[in-house]
């Protein structure tokens, strides 16, 4: 039996092929971690559909499966968690906005990504933050071998990530996804190394001067999403 998670007030149009749901509060992660296990089951068993979870966490650093332990800088200063998803240290807290990605790849709601193309859906995330970005303002870009999205001060020669990736696939279901980052304290990001990378600091649109609420980042994703992902039809 598939246990069934609460995962908050719907975000978004009721007739979305995507089903956006948005945490009040915030949500712990060994619950996030449990509710999106469950969500990957019964979307593998056909018992619920594709959801795009929008969380706050309180203060925490995730290994990924890549993560070393000499990149956790203050092993005591926040609670840790092995993640399961893909890469290497990451820092959730408040101000950051998480959005756990739940689709069957075999069967992809939209446009994109590809069938079973996991360099495609990731491509898709990145083309997704980038157009959220957009419409705040912030040119943001990949980077070739750094997975997430960076923005290059040109002027000073020096570049600092704003948006975190990090996916799981399971039997062809995707979990984990993105964190954008809106208004963190940037120091929190001290006690790890940021992905493995030491040479590169991390911004947020508050650092860059966009004064953005949550809300007006959530509403900025869902947008962006349907010109990224588009419609299957």
């Amino acid at each position: 039996m598939t246990v069934q998670y609460e995962f908050g007030n719907r975000f978004g149009p009721a007739d979305s092929p995507v089903e956006w749901r948005r945490a009040e509060g915030f949500t712990d992660y060994p619950v996030a971690l449990a509710a999106m296990q469950a969500r990957v089951a019964a979307i593998r068993e056909g018992t619920a559909g594709p959801l795009v979870w929008l969380v706050e966490h309180p203060p925490l650093y995730t290994a990924g499966t890549s993560a070393s332990p000499a990149d956790l800088r203050a092993p005591d200063r926040f609670p840790t968690f092995a993640a399961g998803r893909g890469g290497q240290w990451t820092y959730h807290g408040p101000g950051q906005r998480t959005a756990y990605v739940m689709l069957d790849l075999a069967q992809p709601p939209g446009a994109r990504p590809r069938p079973r193309d996991v360099r495609d859906y990731v491509d898709s995330l990145e083309e997704w933050l980038i157009r959220t970005l957009a419409r705040f303002g912030v040119r943001g870009e990949r980077r070739q071998g750094r997975v997430g999205i960076w923005v290059a001060d040109r002027a000073r020669g020096t570049e600092a990530k704003i948006a975190a990736i990090g996916v799981r696939v399971t039997r062809w279901v995707t979990w984990h996804g993105v964190a954008l980052n809106v208004a963190p304290d940037l120091a929190h990001f001290s006690g790890i190394v940021p992905c493995g990378i030491s040479e590169h600091g991390v911004t947020s649109l508050a650092a860059l001067g966009v004064h953005a609420t949550m809300d007006a980042a959530d509403a900025a994703l869902r947008a962006a999403w349907d010109e990224v992902f588009g419609s299957a039809t």
